[in-house]
């Protein structure tokens, strides 16, 4: 519910231009990693679960 607020809340602003990039996961503006739509947090789960096609933990 919190998190339909937030969307809310910004399609309704005053400055349309001052819109800010969310986590598609879990609303998360910090921390957002354009080319894949996720916060740090969720972007670091999804990858050790391999489910982002491409994407694996380094190791050297």
């Amino acid at each position: 519910m919190a998190k339909t607020c937030m969307t809310y809340r910004e399609l309704r602003r005053k400055y349309p231009v001052r819109v800010r990039n969310r986590c598609t996961r879990c609303g998360r503006p910090r921390g957002y990693m354009r080319k894949f739509r996720l916060c740090r947090i969720c972007f670091r789960h999804y990858a050790l679960e391999g489910k982002i096609p491409g994407v694996v933990k380094s190791s050297w």
